[in-house]
């Protein structure tokens, strides 16, 4: 009986594989695989008698049997016994060789079989397969297939049969006439070959340990006979492959002297084959095989062949590998393999053809040969050790190759060398050399270009590798070390290294450390026995200049320093100590830094004081002498590297400066000055940088040396008097001043204070002039020469600040002072007007700061020239924009602005350093003076740099103003007169500098009142608080904050200055600008307030006047002055105004709104007009009733015009910021009255009228304002909301799209309860009085506001403040008795609310239990609920209070609940079932007691469903389901069960479903096993469910319960029931529910 049921199951699943989808294909297959595991024998039996019933049955189908019975013998091969192996090896026999015709995967799969059972019962599948393999007679395809497979899976089995095999098959060769057994042929003589290798090389392991190669080398032969001499000639590629493949391994069983016989046939057959296109790959290895077999027997002939080879394998290395060819580097290895073969054999010949090769410039040639090189140097390492120096010597011509793919493989090849000895021979340095050239190379200057070729390889590519190899040799091969240290010392200096210092800096002091460690001895460099190293201090020189530049190079910086430190005893002795002190912090320094966050200044200044303090520790005048000189010689190997030779400059100064020999320090600035480029501008710079430092400590030996050099013929050379002649911009002469100047401005800013005054003007400025002023026959002649003039400037500069920096500089008289200023006030007259070309502007005036402050002081005539000049010079400049444009000689517009700004920055300085020698008033009455006619420019630009000029210069009189005494500030008037028109200007940034300037007027009157200076005012701090108001550009803002400051100016300005300041602002009436005189239209309203009371009946009149007057000018003041006059008006005549803007024709246009925005400015007004407004919208009906004509008995709301004006005019005031006390005096009322407007307004239309009007508004986009009923009352509410200071309820109702919800008919109820949750969070002490005013509206007339109503009252509920403002009992009642309403809506709503209160008054539900839940099974026996609405609330309402109510009041109802909500568990509404899931959850909470029993049988009725739904479409219900089986499990008496639920059935977690239900399936059957005939019986009603996924889940439910059975209760399962019902589901057109049924018929297994 068992049997017949296993073979009804696995019958099932056969007859299944018809199924088209596969992957229900692949399930079928494990299912049978999984009833093999239990009964293998059973199901292969099953399976042969299957396909010999059904011998018509479809290979494709056939193939998904034979490979389940693979896929079983496979696992089970062990526990087999021979009678079932020998039924299955005849199935699969026959199945394999039935056709005569080749289909290949049916016989494959067969095939397969075969090979499975030969794994042990190799002997009935040969005598099976053996019958069909008879001498004379050519065998089926596959019959040789299988032999060939057999001796792969099974060589020890398999090996003893070949020979008869071969035997057998050797006259079938010349019978088989079709490509294809050929193939099959060569593909078995293969994988004999590589079996009977196997055998041999095992036969310690073998069965028969006397087996030989001779037994098989004949047949072998045989058979290579006629595949090399006939089927190798075929025309057809692939079998012409498929003999390749088999040759290979054919050779190394063939007797040796036939192999030798054939080679010189067989080598030539094999390498033609790369002429026919045949896969090089496979050719290649075959090639390879039979070199190797050739070798082990020591063939005499392959020497004969060897051109022949090596000039067809040459070239397959010199293509490039193509990566797009799956096999191309694989054929590549195997080329090498074959090339390592012969390296061991033919070691000279090979070379003797490789080398020579090395010299063709053919680059793919070249490479090629490069990478043979490389493999043999490492495969065939003792072979060629004696020929090291030939290989060195033949790498010269390579070694200058420029290809950079060259390049790659000779260091690729070097690095081979180094690993193997090479490089310790002669001519390895060249080698080193070669790769650190490359490390050196420069970067692609083209990074981004293609080249012809896609594998091109870049510079970088190289350097790359190159850096790569060399840290590689220096660290990783420990024979290199003698060839390196100190070798590498030697590229450290040479500039042409430069690029390769990282890497060489990284493997020496790899190198250093090493021999550190090992000693001191070993670690000192020997430099007499080392002639070509640099010398100590030149490597100092050279380490310490390219850290200058620390980030270039991949961070040479670091490099170089570590490198510095660790050669400190090559260096000097004295140095280890300071150097491991000092260097360190350096280092970590630049890795704390980035090459943007680095300052150089302060990087130079820690070198040139770590070189400083070197120089010092050193103490040893000899070396630094030496190391000076080292210096001067490297000055040249910077050219064209003008930061670090500036740096360099600046080294050779500092050790200049510690030389205590004088006469050294003249003879090297001497020669400093004689050998320097002066062209360059970097050279300039650092040779005065040099002499400024150098004179810190030889400021005599330096003046004499600048003035010698004068004297000396190489100046003269250059400075001779045909010279003059030149073009200047090239003449050196002009170089050479300019560097002389130089050198004397930074001689007067480094040497000491106490000396250079004596100096100044007898030595310095002398020559600093004679060298600028150039005469000719005695005629000044005045040079044009810009660096010339600059280099002056920048000279005069420094003296300057030499002198003012001094202790004595107050004694020192500068007579030449007014000089210096007369030339530099020259150069600035001389800069065009209408460009900014050079910084001679900026310069000249940072010149003229320093000398102002210098005494004498100025005369007035002076005065008033140096300051009208830099005015005009940099004011009277074009706008930014338009100088950026201009051509000049600054190059691009970026440096233009920052040259533009650093020169207003100048003038601020400079202007301020006059103000500073005069701080008196009427020393700041006098710079006005000179800016006010700026100040007053009727050009923007002008006014701006003029104001802004000021707004600095009135701040830093205020900030240094110290007043002893009580003094009048007699000009305050005048100067806040000048500001105060330019409040207004039509420049923001020219208002915003008034303020100030204002502001700092009135802070410096009160300095002179007596007040500290740091006295805060809070009248004139307002000021600050009113430049807002000035950023923006609305005129209105404007015209209020320019009231606000002359206020402030009126406040706090002296009696006796306001007629002055008056009859200054008298002259700004005149004033262009019309901000600065619209103050005028105050007039019209200063007139109606006075006599506006009597205009009552003008009013409609004046109104549509101001309307009409806005039409025609709208300009900002007009607009503020029409709102000041409708106020003044509103407050005479409220009624009348109202009245006369409602009569406004709507939508209201901008002019209007702007009315109706003018009467929120004064609340008591404002509340007037809103309760008049209230009125309004209330006395009249919210719509009419149309009958429409084409819709028959529908009829459609038309909005009444009053109460839609009334609520358009309520928003336009509320929107007003003012309108926020009266909004809040009338807060409940205004709340109600709109929220009910709002409720009768969804849906409702415009009339026809206005629908007009807004569809033509729309096209012509002229609407300001959307005029849909709805839209207007909850834009009007959410304007009441924010004045009445409930902003954070508009933003929450907002945030969550409440607005919007409140206008759709379908989900206003929504938005209204999003307003009361907001409201209760927001404005809770403002709800009781709202409420009152909301209660009676429960009983309106109208559906829509009886919904907003219950809706608004029933989210309140949800908040605990109901409970805390004593609201509870009213709002309860009122929503019980809610229940009986005539509307669905409204029913449903009201036990939303009474719902709530689980949520907002949790305490009180205990109290009101019974009622409540009363409500709310009524509500689930709700008659009238044909969409089950109101029974959706009622079960959700109901999960919520459960937790607060008394147990006694739920048992009496509980299994009423739980029956009364179980069909809904499957309702089709997703609401529904989610809600109903939930509830059944919740209730479980009071099974306890009597009911217990009651409820468990409940819970094991829902268990099923609410594991399947587990499955659901819906998240929401999935979530339901896991929160349900959570409270579930602890009732189920099992704790396994309630642990999994509890731990897996996590809300926010995703369930892997099959693994989840496998594990509950097994504590089922462990717990329950009686129950379950009744789970499998609740699954199959599921079989025909709506959702793919619960039609699928079912089965894998039922497949996991019988798994899990145990046999005492697998008889309850009525098999053959359940076996029908799968076979119907079998056929569901969903493809994974036909999976999940094979799935569960391959585990019925258990049961059967």
């Amino acid at each position: 009986m068992m049997e017949s049921r296993v073979k009804k199951l696995a019958v099932t699943l056969m007859d299944a594989t018809t199924d088209k989808d596969p992957l229900v294909q692949e399930q079928i297959y494990n299912a049978l695989c999984y009833l093999g595991e239990s009964e293998p024998e059973e199901i292969l039996n099953s399976c042969d008698e299957y396909l010999r019933q059904h011998d018509k049955l479809a290979y494709p189908h056939r193939i998904i049997i034979l490979k389940a019975m693979e896929a079983v013998l496979k696992n089970n091969i062990d526990y087999l016994d021979k009678s079932t192996a020998k039924i299955v090896i005849f199935l699969a026999s026959n199945e394999m060789t039935k056709s005569k015709e080749i289909i290949y995967d049916w016989q494959q799969a067969a095939s397969n079989v075969l090979v499975a059972a030969g794994g042990r019962f190799i002997n009935k599948v040969m005598e099976e397969v053996l019958t069909k393999f008879q001498p004379g007679i050519l065998p089926h395809y596959f019959i040789m297939q299988t032999f060939a497979n057999l001796s792969v899976s099974n060589v020890f089995g398999m090996v003893p049969f070949l020979n008869s095999i071969l035997g057998t098959m050797l006259p079938m060769l010349g019978m088989a006439k079709q490509d294809h057994m050929k193939s099959v042929f060569c593909y078995a003589l293969q994988h004999f070959s590589e079996s009977i290798q196997e055998y041999l090389a095992n036969l310690d392991k073998a069965p028969d340990p006397t087996v030989r190669k001779d037994t098989f080398s004949n047949e072998i032969f045989n058979a290579y006979d006629v595949l090399f001499n006939i089927w190798l000639q075929s025309r057809e590629a692939k079998l012409r492959l498929a003999v390749v493949k088999a040759l290979g391994p054919m050779s190394h069983l063939m007797p040796s002297e036939k192999l030798e016989e054939q080679l010189p046939r067989l080598v030539p057959g094999i390498l033609a084959l790369y002429k026919k296109h045949v896969e090089a790959f496979y050719v290649t290895k075959s090639l390879c095989q039979i070199l190797e077999a050739s070798v082990n027997f020591g063939s005499r002939t392959l020497d004969t062949q060897l051109d022949a080879l090596l000039s067809t394998l040459h070239p397959q290395i010199c293509a490039p590998v193509e990566s797009s060819v799956p096999l191309s580097l694989k054929n590549h290895n195997e080329v090498l393999r074959c090339f390592t073969v012969l390296a061991c054999t033919f070691p000279d010949r090979l070379l003797g053809f490789l080398l020579p090769k090395l010299e063709n410039h053919h680059e793919r040639i070249r490479v090629g040969t490069l990478i043979i090189m490389r493999q043999i140097i490492n495969c065939a390492p003792s072979q060629m050790e004696i020929k090291k120096p030939f290989i060195l010597s033949s790498m010269k011509l390579p070694l200058q190759d420029s290809s950079n793919k060259v390049k790659r493989a000779v260091v690729q090849v070097i690095s081979a060398m180094a690993h193997h000895g090479y490089l310790e021979q002669a001519g390895g340095e060249v080698m080193i050399e070669y790769i650190i050239h490359q490390c050196a190379l420069p970067p692609d200057t083209h990074p981004g270009k293609q080249t012809p070729e896609a594998d091109d390889l870049t510079s970088d590519s190289v350097q790359n590798i190159s850096v790569r190899t060399l840290f590689l040799i220096s660290t990783t091969v420990d024979r290199m070390d003698e060839v390196l240290w100190p070798y590498l010392l030697e590229f450290v200096t040479p500039i042409e290294f430069t690029g390769a210092l990282t890497p060489l800096c990284r493997s020496l002091m790899h190198l250093a450390t090493k021999r550190q460690e090992e000693g001191e001895t070993t670690f000192l460099i020997h430099y007499d026995t080392h002639a070509n190293l640099p010398s100590p201090c030149a490597l100092m020189a050279r380490l310490l200049t390219v850290s200058s530049q620390p980030y270039l190079g991949d961070g040479r910086g670091a490099a170089a320093l570590r490198l510095l430190n660790v050669l400190h005893l090559n260096i000097h002795p004295m140095l280890g100590k300071l150097w491991n002190k000092k260097i360190p912090p350096l280092v970590e320094h630049l890795e704390a830094n980035t090459e943007k966050s680095l300052s150089s200044k302060e990087w130079e200044d820690k070198l040139l004081l770590l070189l400083r303090e070197t120089l010092t520790a050193i103490s040893d005048n000899a070396w630094i002498c030496q190391f000076s000189t080292e210096m001067c010689k490297q000055l040249n190997s910077y050219n064209g590297f003008p930061s670090e030779k500036n740096f360099l400059y600046k080294c050779i100064g500092t050790a200049l400066g510690v030389c205590s020999n004088k006469e050294v320090v003249q003879k090297q600035l001497q020669e400093l000055l004689e050998t320097a480029r002066y062209q360059e501008e970097a050279e300039r710079e650092g040779l005065a940088s040099c002499f400024g430092i150098c004179a810190i400590n030889h400021l005599d030996e330096t003046l004499a040396k600048l003035e010698d050099f004068v004297k000396s013929d190489v100046f003269k050379k250059s400075v001779g008097l045909f010279s003059i002649f030149k073009d200047r911009s090239d003449n050196e002469a002009e170089k050479i001043k300019s560097t002389l100047i130089l050198c004397y401005g930074y001689v007067a800013r480094y040497a000491p204070k106490e000396l250079v005054l004596s100096r100044i003007e007898a030595d310095i400025l002398r020559n600093v002039f004679h060298y600028f002023n150039t005469r000719v026959l005695g005629i000044k002649v005045e040079t044009k020469d810009l660096m010339l003039k600059l280099c002056l400037i920048r000279s005069i500069c420094m003296i300057s600040q030499a002198i003012s920096s001094s202790a004595q500089s107050g004694a020192f008289v500068f007579s030449r002072k007014a000089e210096l200023l007369a030339q530099m006030l020259e150069f600035i007259k001389t800069e065009p007007l209408d460009l900014l070309r050079t910084p001679i502007r900026q310069r000249a005036m940072i010149s003229c700061t320093y000398l102002v402050i210098l005494e004498p002081p100025l005369s007035e005539p002076d005065h008033v020239e140096l300051i009208d000049t830099c005015l005009s010079s940099v004011l009277a400049l074009p706008p930014l924009d338009v100088l950026k444009e201009r051509d000049g000689h600054v190059p691009d517009a970026l440096h233009k602005e920052t040259l533009y700004h650093d020169t207003v920055s100048a003038l601020k300085d400079l202007l301020k350093s006059v103000l500073q020698k005069d701080l008196t008033p009427r020393g700041l009455q006098s710079m006005f003076e000179h800016l006010g006619p700026w100040i007053r420019s009727s050009k923007e630009h002008e006014r701006e740099r003029a104001v802004e000029v000021s707004a600095t210069l009135l701040e830093f009189y205020r900030d240094k103003l110290n007043v002893s005494t009580v003094v009048p500030f007699y000009n305050l008037g005048v100067l806040v007169a000048l500001f105060s028109p330019r409040c207004s200007d039509s420049l923001a940034s020219i208002r915003l500098h008034a303020v100030d300037c204002a502001y700092y007027l009135l802070y410096i009157q009160l300095c002179y009142e007596g007040f500290a200076q740091d006295y805060r005012d809070e009248v004139v701090e307002r000021l600050k608080d009113l430049k807002k108001g000035l950023e923006d550009p609305d005129f209105t803002i404007l015209f209020n904050t320019c009231y606000n400051i002359a206020m402030v100016i009126g406040k706090r300005l002296p009696p006796d200055q306001l007629m002055s300041l008056l009859l200054m602002m008298f002259e700004g009436l005149a004033d262009p600008d019309q901000n600065c005189s619209r103050a005028a239209a105050v007039m019209i309203n200063a007139i109606l307030k006075e006599r506006g009371g009597v205009l009552l009946e003008k009013v409609p009149v004046i109104m549509a006047l101001i309307h009409s007057k806005l039409q025609e000018v709208d300009e900002e003041h007009l607009r503020k002055a029409a709102q000041q006059t409708v106020y003044i008006l509103a407050s005479q005549h409220r009624t009348a105004v109202v009245s006369s803007l409602l009569g406004s024709s709507l939508p209201f246009d901008s002019h209007t709104c702007a009315m109706w925005k003018a009467l929120a400015t004064e609340p008591t007004l404002t509340s007037q007009i809103l309760e008049l407004l209230l009125d309004k919208v209330n006395r009249d009906v919210p719509y009419k009733e149309n009958k429409s004509f084409l819709l028959g008995s529908t009829s459609e709301r038309i909005a009444t015009p009053l109460p839609l004006a009334a609520t358009c005019a309520l928003h336009e005031i509320m929107s007003a910021p003012e309108s926020g006390a009266a909004v809040l005096g009338l807060y409940p009322h205004l709340f109600v009255a709109l929220l009910l407007r709002v409720s009768c307004t969804v849906g409702v239309q415009l009339p026809k009228n206005l629908q007009s009007k807004e569809r033509k508004s729309a096209s012509r986009s002229q609407g300001p304002r959307n005029l849909d009923p709805c839209s207007c009352a909850v834009e009007a509410l959410s304007a009441m909301l924010t004045q009445g200071g409930s902003d954070e309820v508009v933003k929450s109702v907002g945030s969550a799209g409440g607005w919007e919800l409140m206008k759709s008919p379908e989900r206003h109820h929504d938005g209204i309860a999003l307003l009361a949750r907001a409201m209760a969070k927001h404005a809770g002490p403002k709800l009781p009085l709202i409420a009152k005013n909301l209660f009676p509206m429960l009983n309106s007339v109208y559906d829509s506001q009886r919904i907003t109503t219950t809706a608004f009252v029933a989210e309140l509920l949800n908040s605990s403040v109901v409970s805390d403002l004593i609201l509870l009992e009213s709002m309860m009642d009122n929503m019980t008795g809610r229940q009986k309403d005539p509307c669905t809506l409204v029913r449903m709503l009201a036990l939303r609310g009474l719902g709530n209160i689980a949520a907002g008054s949790p305490d009180k539900v205990r109290k009101h239990g019974a009622q409540l839940l009363a409500s709310m099974v009524n509500g689930m026996d709700d008659k009238d609920d044909p969409d089950n609405l109101v029974a959706l609330e009622a079960m959700s309402s109901l999960s919520k209070l459960l937790d607060h109510v008394e147990e006694r009041d739920i048992r009496s109802m509980l299994l009423h609940i739980a029956i009364r909500i179980r069909p809904f568990f499957d309702n089709e509404n997703h609401e529904l079932r989610a809600s109903s899931i939930v509830l059944f959850g919740n209730l479980t909470k009071f099974s306890a007691g009597n009911c217990e029993d009651v409820f468990f049988e409940q819970i094991l009725n829902g268990l099923v469903t609410l594991l399947l739904h587990l499955q659901d479409p819906r998240p929401e219900v999935i979530k339901a389901c896991k929160f349900a089986l959570r409270m579930c499990g602890p009732n189920m008496g099992c704790e396994g069960l309630c642990d999994m639920f509890l731990n897996h059935l996590h809300e926010d977690r995703s369930l892997h479903y099959g693994e989840f239900m496998n594990d509950v399936c097994k504590h089922l059957m462990q717990n329950y096993p009686e129950m379950l005939n009744r789970l499998i019986s609740t699954n199959l009603f599921y079989f025909k469910s709506n959702w793919v996924d619960i039609r699928a889940a079912a089965p894998m439910f039922i497949g996991f319960l019988v798994l899990h059975v145990d046999e005492e209760h697998c008889k309850q399962v009525d098999l053959d029931q359940l076996l029908c019902s799968l076979n119907v589901l079998l056929k569901d057109p969903a493809p994974v529910v036909r999976m999940k049924v094979a799935e569960t018929l391959g585990r019925l297994v258990r049961v059967v």
